[in-house]
């Protein structure tokens, strides 16, 4: 079986989702653990990707300024 490639816009549908059920209590007390570390993952692949891409852009600015 394939594993889906995660993406940040899905990983962020995810994070919004689990952190929807537990604001509404929707998870039973023995999933709650499962979900948090789950909710770990995804804002920790966020994080990087935000870091990530943050970054290749500065690099495209710093590219069109030397270019002037």
């Amino acid at each position: 079986m394939a594993t889906e490639k995660l993406s940040y816009s899905k990983a962020l549908a995810e994070l919004e989702d689990i952190v929807g059920k537990m604001e509404n209590n929707q998870y039973e007390i023995d999933e709650l653990t499962d979900k948090v570390k789950r909710v770990a993952v995804l804002v920790k692949f966020c994080k990087e990707k935000l870091h990530d891409t943050s970054n290749e852009v500065q690099k495209i600015f710093d590219g069109i300024s030397s270019e002037e």
